[in-house]
């Protein structure tokens, strides 16, 4: 079946259909929303700093591209990300969580309680933020009396709210993740103002340069999709039970471990971690104590050194990759249900040495797909060393989510009409 008969397929569905126009209308809306700033800021000034910022341009890339011109939904969907993983952290830690999670109605107020955690958390990142941005240059705001500040603390607050309720409104229609969706729509909408500035900005000096950049964006695609595809595949067999006369079971099968089940969570970390010490210390670089200035400013200085940010930040993400990787990845979990349904690794005895057969695999496995997603991370400051050109707009994490992004939407697609085909059956 060819792209045109799959479309044609797609919109004969009725439900299928008015399901793709709805996330369609959502993220048109989200765009709309952001392009809307808040009132008395120099989005000149704005967009210089982001545009010279390596950090402040990723973290505007995550926020869903609202932070260069100071949208009302400028912090995106960030405090609710963070949110997030702070309660799947405490899962690990917190054995009443763990064991809520294991159940539909424990999960359900779990989430609830993440939704409650994002606003406060909103308000103090929003803080942080205008802080920030205030300190990097005065012309921003201006002179703002804390009665105009509040407001916008408050408006942006509500702006991450909106976006985190259109973010469920399109999971439930189980056409892709919702904050993913709104973070590749930020990522797709950057690129026509990408082309008109190279477009503008041509010479025919730049042809080479504009050509590598082509070839390592095609190859860093196909990168993409064979990590994110690729899976080792364990393989499995059941025993044959005897009932009565019948015998049952006796099948065989696999269990994949894939190369990278971590997506793009560890470089998330890795930003929030890189983004924070230097954050923390722009608001003591004006301390009156000179021991605290100094301090403050020799770290700003550090992580303002690309060769000590890139290597800091590869390393992050490989951390966190196996780090969250242990999160979500339970060996002991899939070792004891294998024994419960009767089946066994071949060569490899039930039980705890099957737990430990997984955890090696996976870990060999994983510093494969680490190594793969640190490096993504820090193309862009690669390219930028070698060609002197910030290349954030073609940047490797922003490919690695709009492929993680197009493939998982086309799966979720392909298994309703799947669905669809079974119920006609």
């Amino acid at each position: 079946m060819n792209i045109i008969e799959k479309i044609t397929k797609i919109w004969k569905i009725r439900d299928l259909r008015n399901s793709i126009l709805f996330v369609f209308l959502m993220l048109a809306i989200f765009r709309l929303f952001a392009h809307i700033p808040v009132p008395g800021v120099d989005l000149a000034a704005l967009k210089q700093i982001f545009s010279s910022n390596q950090i402040l341009g990723m973290l505007n890339i995550f926020s869903g591209g609202s932070m260069d011109n100071f949208s009302i939904v400028m912090m995106g969907i960030g405090p609710y990300i963070t949110s997030s993983i702070i309660f799947q952290l405490l899962g690990m830690v917190v054995p009443k969580l763990e064991e809520m999670q294991k159940e539909e109605a424990g999960r359900q107020k779990i989430n609830s309680w993440t939704r409650w955690a994002t606003v406060p958390l909103a308000m103090i990142q929003a803080y942080g933020m205008i802080t920030l941005l205030r300190r990097s240059s005065s012309a921003i705001l201006g002179n703002i009396g804390f009665f105009d500040l509040f407001s916008i603390i408050i408006t942006v607050t509500a702006g991450t709210i909106f976006l985190m309720w259109i973010g469920e409104l399109i999971s439930e229609k189980k056409i892709g993740n919702g904050i993913s969706l709104l973070i590749f729509a930020n990522i797709i909408a950057a690129l026509p103002s990408a082309v008109q500035q190279i477009l503008i900005t041509f010479d025919l000096s730049q042809v080479y340069m504009l050509l590598g950049f082509a070839i390592i964006a095609i190859i860093t695609i196909v990168g993409v999709i064979i990590i994110n595809e690729g899976q080792r595949n364990i393989p499995v067999q059941y025993a044959r039970q005897i009932r009565g006369n019948r015998a049952f079971g006796g099948t065989s099968t696999h269990l994949p471990l894939r190369v990278n089940s971590a997506g793009v969570i560890p470089i998330i970390f890795a930003i929030s971690v890189v983004v924070f010490p230097s954050m923390i210390a722009q608001f003591f670089v004006s301390a009156k104590s000179a021991w605290l200035a100094n301090a403050a400013t020799w770290f700003v200085n550090l992580f303002n050194n690309q060769l000590f940010y890139g290597i800091t930040y590869f390393l992050l993400v490989v951390g966190f990759t196996y780090f969250y990787t242990e999160i979500i990845f339970k060996p002991d979990q899939i070792a004891e249900n294998l024994q419960k349904q009767g089946g066994f690794i071949p060569g490899i005895r039930p039980g705890r040495f099957t737990s430990e057969y997984l955890s090696y695999i996976s870990h060999r496995i994983l510093l494969t797909g680490s190594i793969f997603l640190a490096l993504i991370a820090v193309l862009p400051l690669i390219l930028k060393y070698f060609t002197g050109v910030a290349a954030l707009s073609i940047g490797g994490t922003s490919l690695l989510i709009v492929v993680s992004v197009v493939i998982e939407t086309v799966k979720q697609i392909e298994a309703q009409i799947t669905m669809r085909d079974y119920d006609g059956v």
